[in-house]
């Protein structure tokens, strides 16, 4: 199986790592940007990850780094909470990774049959399958609708609570088997696309642990700390650039409908050396077809203060303690 660090060039000039800083991979996954940093610049890397799948490859990499490299087991929106008190540089690869898309029994892609379940953690929590079996009409209309920008979400909301009544729904082919049937075949993008994605977003919380991230990533970060950030979907993407640009003075308010505005609150807590997004080379996308929505961002932290957290920026959708109260 093979894996490819998404827009690794680009990651690695935006981090600018030099001889004896500290850097942040927050999401580990098969340690490519890991790997990458601690032979870009003689300095050490704090891997983390919520998946325990991983533990093998860091191993390797402890064994080959010695005291250079370190992994602990928890999401990266702890960051700050697990014993990091100050580094150089944080990197962050937003969404699912292509190991966990190629293994069936994780349930998250609907080209491998497999449970649905599409949890990153791998235990804990509701599943997916637990969201289409329990919310209702009106609360799978909204995630289908807001996580996966689904355009007949009612439709597709109406046809999986038929099903259910029918009958079980355990597997991902049972799933994107009702959602073929109600979407049909149009194009070359699969029907069931946009609302796996729904349903992954929703179950692993990653808008909010995605924002949690971001601001503890600008707790933990050193003044002239890069802070590089590198999305799949226009969710993220959005996220990102919204707090960037807030935390960097130039707007205020966050709502995706309100006009940007000066920012007249504290003092910014990063900078930002371009304003646009850097997207991947044309050679990357051919050669990795995975990277062709990558969306890559860069921040420097100040020395202000860190911002108080305002969770205005995430969309309003039911959570997941709501859902895992009625299990």
């Amino acid at each position: 199986m093979m894996h490819y660090p998404v827009m690794l060039p680009e990651v690695l000039r935006g981090l600018d790592m030099r001889a004896g800083q500290a850097c942040v991979d927050g999401t580990f996954g098969n340690g490519g940007y890991s790997e990458a940093i601690l032979r870009s610049a003689p300095c050490s890397v704090i891997g983390l990850d919520r998946d325990p799948n991983v533990l093998p490859r860091a191993n390797e990499l402890i064994s080959e780094w010695g005291k250079r490299f370190q992994f602990i087991q928890t999401p990266f929106s702890k960051m700050g909470e697990v014993g990091i008190e100050s580094v150089d540089a944080v990197v962050l690869d937003i969404g699912v990774s292509s190991m966990q898309l190629d293994q069936a029994a994780r349930g998250f892609s609907f080209m491998r049959d497999g449970p649905l379940d599409m949890r990153m953690a791998q235990g804990g929590g509701p599943t997916a399958r637990d969201a289409v079996l329990n919310l209702s009409v009106s609360e799978l209309t909204r995630v289908f609708q807001v996580y996966g920008e689904e355009k007949r979400a009612r439709h597709v909301a109406n046809c999986i609570v038929s099903a259910r009544e029918q009958g079980d729904i355990v597997t991902t082919a049972d799933l994107a088997d009702i959602l073929e049937k109600a979407l049909g075949r149009r194009g070359k993008t699969h029907p069931a696309t946009r609302v796996f994605q729904a349903l992954r977003i929703f179950v692993n919380d990653e808008l909010g642990e995605l924002y949690k991230g971001l601001c503890a990533a600008e707790r933990i970060l050193q003044p002239e700390g890069r802070f590089v950030v590198v999305t799949f979907h226009s969710l993220e993407d959005r996220i990102v650039k919204s707090f960037f640009r807030r935390r960097a003075g130039e707007v205020s308010g966050g709502s995706r409908y309100a006009p940007e505005v000066k920012h007249d609150g504290p003092a910014a807590s990063f900078m930002l050396p371009q304003r646009s997004v850097t997207k991947p080379s044309k050679t990357e996308v051919s050669e990795n077809a995975r990277s062709r929505s990558a969306k890559l961002r860069v921040a420097v932290r100040t020395e202000a203060a860190p911002f108080d957290p305002d969770d205005r920026l995430l969309p309003n959708v039911i959570s997941l303690t709501e859902l895992e109260a009625r299990l």
